[in-house]
């Protein structure tokens, strides 16, 4: 039996014969389940955490089963490769059931409370997929890292300059006669080189995969997309039908302030829950589209005219492209330039 996705939190814990909880590592695993009428989850270790081990141990369980992994390095291959073995698998997050954690830990005990925790409802789960789509994440994650390093190399050759008094990054006039800087220096361009080479390949990638997938080109359409950041953007999201409306967007996306209540004290701050990485997508979109001209820049100018600050203004056009990239993906729709200007005239009308 499998669960739609309408199936609320709250209908899972009537649903399911088996609650399963799995804490698993190359050395070992340790499996707990529990009944839906149970107290204590029963717990069994596997001494060599073989997939093969793992399924049978599953098949053991007659009924309908969830079953719950948190998030690892290797908590994808395990959704992959055990997801035919349940009727429903939660990635879940590891930070959240920190929160709950308390006393000794073990495999075991880990195990058992991923189990409980299951039973009660009370996990948090991270998306996960195993389509074809799954393979653009891992592409565009390959291609963060380079990014990554490719700024790290930099740092480093800009910091050799500064040892020597020189703030030019590109290090114009400093003393070639010193041997041992000049090898240093020569590694380091060797491997930027390097780094800049495998940049272009995984680019030139990213405009074919843009060139063929639907959603992506109607990404592309969006004021301050490119093909490296439609692509990007569209690897975090993958299914934006997961979120219910377009403020669930927002605040994975950091784009908005949680409120915080406490007796008659009422404050905002920034949820520590959200998606970085898209966060700064959509500021890099916003950045892009307000150099040129477009219909972004003129909303973002329309918003000026009317008394908001520029930091209103860049913010509220960051949410504006958000809520575009999050109707596209969601109702496979394309982008519609200047839309603001018909919210306008309705709100007048």
């Amino acid at each position: 039996m499998k669960l739609s996705k309408k199936s609320s939190d709250s209908q899972t814990q009537q649903m399911y014969d088996y609650y399963i909880g799995i804490d698993w590592s190359l050395e070992k695993a340790s499996i707990a389940h529990m009944k839906s009428n149970s107290i204590e989850p029963k717990v069994r270790d596997i001494v060599s955490p073989d997939i093969r081990s793992i399924k049978e141990y599953l098949q053991e369980l007659r009924g309908t089963k969830i079953l719950t992994i948190e998030e690892t390095t290797g908590s994808q291959w395990l959704y992959v490769e055990l997801k035919e073995s349940v009727d429903k698998i939660i990635i879940c997050n590891p930070l959240r059931n920190k929160l709950l954690d308390e006393g000794p830990k073990t495999d075991k005990i880990d195990s058992r409370k991923l189990c409980q925790l299951l039973r009660g409802n009370l996990v948090k789960e991270v998306y996960h997929t195993d389509n074809e789509q799954y393979k653009i994440r891992k592409l565009a994650s390959g291609y963060e890292d380079l990014v990554k390093s490719r700024a790290r190399v930099k740092n480093e050759i800009s910091a050799l300059y500064r040892s020597i008094g020189i703030r030019d990054k590109k290090g114009r006039g400093y003393d070639k006669s010193d041997e041992t800087l000049n090898f240093i220096l020569g590694q380091k361009k060797r491997v930027l080189e390097t780094l800049e080479l495998e940049s272009k390949e995984y680019e030139e990638l990213f405009k074919g995969i843009a060139k063929k997938n639907a959603v992506i080109r109607s990404i592309k359409k969006i004021s301050g997309f490119g093909p490296i950041l439609s692509v990007e953007g569209y690897s975090i999201v993958i299914d934006a039908g997961r979120f219910k409306n377009k403020y669930k967007f927002w605040a994975y996306s950091g784009l908005v302030k949680i409120k915080r209540e406490s007796g008659k004290t009422s404050y905002t701050r920034n949820s520590k829950q959200y998606s970085r990485k898209l966060k700064c997508i959509f500021k890099m979109a916003t950045k892009a589209a307000l150099i040129g001209k477009n219909d972004i820049r003129e909303y973002y100018e329309y918003l000026l005219q009317n008394g908001n600050t520029q930091k209103e203004s860049r913010n509220a056009v960051t949410r504006y492209i958000a809520t575009s990239f999050y109707a596209v993906m969601k109702h496979s729709v394309n982008y519609e330039p200047y839309y603001w200007r018909k919210k306008i005239e309705q709100k007048a009308a």
